[in-house]
């Protein structure tokens, strides 16, 4: 059954009921521009918000921009034009560390963990706080117990789902406002996807927002409170992840392998 759309603005479909209002979320993006080479834009006017307790998820084609948008609010790209909000704080143009001290974690897709270094070791390097770094990662072990078993264990001799598990660790090591996470399922194994999205919703449940990329879209937007949908770069359908499933026109897009919308 097709959701209710309940209108148009600047080419962005919002599908049945939508969260905060504009800019007015914990997390916003407005109007971003942003590219990798000059006068190639990967991101062309996103505007995005996440409300403070929310899983929101980013679906779309390859090449949309998804982890370019995860990038661009972590400082790990500047946007040409446009603002990312935290709260009251600007986020263009500030460094990665200085966004992690705000209260922004990001666990990047690829090259996530220190492979030479222990489970142990790896969650240390996460931690801001030395004095609360030994209860810090106890909570850790707690959250992820195979992590506890195999704290002397080098990262890079540990499965993809394991290593994602530590990843995710190290994040959650300064005590985040904001979870940013970049397709936390890819190349996993069926059985590690499923504790993925388990733990996610439980740290989610912990009181920490989430906002995630992921090409595990149907899987995703069933858990998320809102989704967003990018094609060629800018946010095409917006609205809670249950009605952009049963949107034919995101079907059409996305979960059914269209590259892109013509109409």
């Amino acid at each position: 059954m097709s959701s209710e759309r309940n209108g148009e603005e600047d080419g962005r479909i919002r599908s049945g009921s939508t969260g905060p209002a504009k800019g007015t979320g914990l997390l916003c993006t407005n109007d971003v521009i942003a590219g990798y080479l000059p006068e190639v834009d990967i991101l062309n006017g996103v505007s995005i918000d996440v409300g403070e307790g929310e899983i929101v998820t980013i679906v779309g084609p390859n090449g949309a921009g998804k982890s370019t948008l995860i990038k661009t609010i972590f400082g790990l790209l500047s946007p040409r034009s446009g603002n990312v909000r935290f709260g009251d704080i600007e986020l263009a143009g500030r460094k990665p560390h200085d966004i992690t001290r705000l209260g922004l974690s990001y666990v990047p897709q690829i090259d996530n963990v220190f492979p030479t270094l222990t489970v142990e070791e790896n969650l240390e390097m996460g931690s801001l706080d030395r004095s609360a770094t030994k209860g810090q990662m106890e909570r850790i072990y707690e959250l992820f117990p195979r992590l506890g078993e195999r704290r002397s264990q080098p990262a890079g001799t540990m499965s993809g789902g394991e290593r994602q598990m530590v990843a995710m660790g190290r994040a959650l090591m300064p005590d985040p406002k904001v979870l940013l996470l970049d397709e936390p399922s890819a190349g996993l194994a069926p059985a590690f996807v499923d504790a993925i999205f388990e733990k996610t919703a439980e740290i989610n449940k912990a009181g920490v927002t989430i906002l995630m990329v992921e090409q595990n879209a149907r899987r995703a937007l069933e858990m998320s409170n809102r989704g967003y949908v990018l094609d060629l770069g800018q946010d095409r359908f917006e609205g809670p992840g249950q009605d952009l499933l049963d949107d034919p026109k995101v079907a059409e897009l996305y979960l059914g392998g269209t590259a892109r919308i013509d109409g």
